[in-house]
């Protein structure tokens, strides 16, 4: 168990990492697993051209529905009672997540919608431009913690619905998918308290622990990836606690986020070997 103020960063494998936390220890999870969208068969877009999507080894899985259960099941061992996971991804994976939430049991309390007012334009003729992303919200019961009145202020006293306009924000790093702060800041201000234990089990390059140690919660992040977990060590170390007196919706909302130079927490880093 951490001890308050604490941040823990593993590198290996997230499924047998996760095995090694303790049970009902964790108050939030959020997760942005791979989509398996990289290969041979799968295009993109870069430069204005089509070209093969490759993410990373990473994001190449034979059976992402087995996949999902495995990961999943890891983290609701580890979820707390009245704890909370949340699960980003699209139309590739979001399917597979929701049906197994379900098997396991899970009540799901939101499927929440990212509208990206400025997605990038899609250039084939043949389908709607994407724009949006999913994120499921699911618990272990009907008794879990959210912070209702928090999402009212970040909604300038309204109440909050599930679609979230976001918009889409410069990468600050080379992570191909790496998600913006202002939207961790909404899911992690919602979904936990000061000092409760935030995890991450696909970090990348530590968005989720930036913000979690920004708001003064503990964070345990694990990353397979050697270039993106040392990545994330660097952004993690140069960020500080700030205060929470009173947050302005403008600062959740808006697309700057202020960036910070000194450490505040101590950063334990475990290096296991990668499989």
């Amino acid at each position: 168990m951490l001890n308050k103020g604490k941040i823990e960063l593993l590198k290996g494998n997230a499924i047998e990492l996760l095995g090694k936390l303790p049970p009902k220890s964790v108050n939030l999870i959020f997760a942005d697993p791979p989509y398996n969208l990289s290969g041979k068969n799968h295009l993109t877009c870069k430069n204005g051209k089509v070209a093969v999507c490759n993410k990373g080894e990473w994001d190449e899985i034979k059976d992402i529905h087995k996949f999902n259960k495995q990961w999943l099941e890891a983290c609701i061992r580890v979820l707390r009672d009245d704890g909370t996971i949340w699960i980003s991804g699209t139309l590739h994976n979001h399917p597979s997540v929701g049906v197994i939430l379900k098997e396991l049991g899970l009540w799901i309390i939101n499927d929440i919608i990212w509208y990206k007012p400025n997605a990038a334009p899609l250039l084939q003729g043949n389908r709607l431009a994407p724009s949006t992303e999913l994120i499921w919200l699911a618990s272990k019961s009907k008794n879990y913690f959210f912070n209702y009145e928090r999402a009212r202020q970040i909604n300038n006293g309204k109440q909050m619905r599930n679609l979230w306009t976001i918009s889409a924000t410069r990468h600050l790093t080379t992570h191909p998918t790496e998600k913006p702060e202002n939207l961790l800041q909404r899911i992690i201000l919602i979904g936990s308290k000061e000092s409760d234990i935030i995890l991450d089990p696909f970090m990348g390059s530590g968005t989720t622990g930036v913000v979690a140690k920004r708001f003064g919660r503990n964070f345990i992040g694990i990353e397979i990836d050697s270039l993106y977990f040392e990545m994330a060590t660097h952004r993690i170390e140069n960020t500080v606690r700030e205060p929470d007196l009173f947050i302005t919706p403008q600062s959740l909302s808006g697309n700057s986020v202020r960036h910070h130079q000194h450490s505040l927490l101590q950063i334990i880093t475990k290096g296991l070997k990668r499989d």
